[in-house]
């Protein structure tokens, strides 16, 4: 991402989402304002990375009063992109997709499940919270139909890239890979891979390291 000519790191748009869920649970507490030293032992980052980070950005701070909570709340939701609605599928109606499909706080953030596909004839037209499980054959119909943003890949490695290939082709924006497989796709089609396996035996790790024997 740029500023100007400044490259905005990876790890810096990263941390954005977790300075806007403290900042929410701020605001349930009533908190108005807060300095960068005390969102700095809420959060855990030093002060001067919290700055430097929101000063990619902007200035949002002001000398002796911090910053204000709800004003830098919607900031970072701009930032983030949450101030749009993201018409979404979800490609593979399993357990994992059905979990998903479930999760409702996706949809107060603007991320608006349409429809759900599979290749399962016994969970087509079963709806999950109202959204509908239709023949995998039919996405591209589909999406070209209802303007669709992002596609969610919840199939198995085998056919993951597989469902990818069809997404780029049908002109999906962007994909959000849970398939245990790294995805090759254009670089004008943005690509986040949630790999759950890593993160737990990243946990494995640390609780074996961290082990009194």
């Amino acid at each position: 991402m740029q500023k100007g000519n400044a490259k905005i790191s990876m790890a810096v748009i990263r941390r954005l989402p977790k300075y806007r869920r403290y900042l929410a649970e701020l605001l349930d507490r009533g908190v108005h304002r807060i300095s960068s030293r005390e969102l700095s032992k809420i959060i855990g980052f030093t002060a001067s990375q919290i700055r430097q980070d929101l000063n990619n950005f902007g200035g949002f701070g002001q000398q002796g009063y911090g910053y204000n909570v709800a004003a830098l709340y919607e900031a970072i939701g701009k930032i983030l992109g949450l101030d749009r609605k993201y018409n979404t599928i979800i490609v593979g109606a399993g357990n994992l997709g059905q979990a998903i499909a479930n999760y409702t706080n996706f949809e107060k953030s603007g991320f608006i499940p349409k429809a759900m596909f599979d290749i399962n004839p016994k969970l087509i037209g079963l709806k999950i919270r109202d959204i509908e499980i239709i023949d995998a054959d039919k996405m591209e119909e589909y999406i070209k139909e209802n303007n669709v943003d992002i596609g969610i890949i919840c199939t198995n490695k085998e056919q993951a890239q597989a469902v990818a290939d069809r997404l780029v082709k049908s002109n999906i924006k962007g994909i959000w890979n849970f398939a245990p497989t790294d995805l090759d796709v254009p670089e004008k089609v943005m690509l986040e891979n949630v790999h759950l396996s890593e993160s737990l035996y990243t946990l494995s790790f640390l609780l074996k390291h961290n082990r009194i024997d």
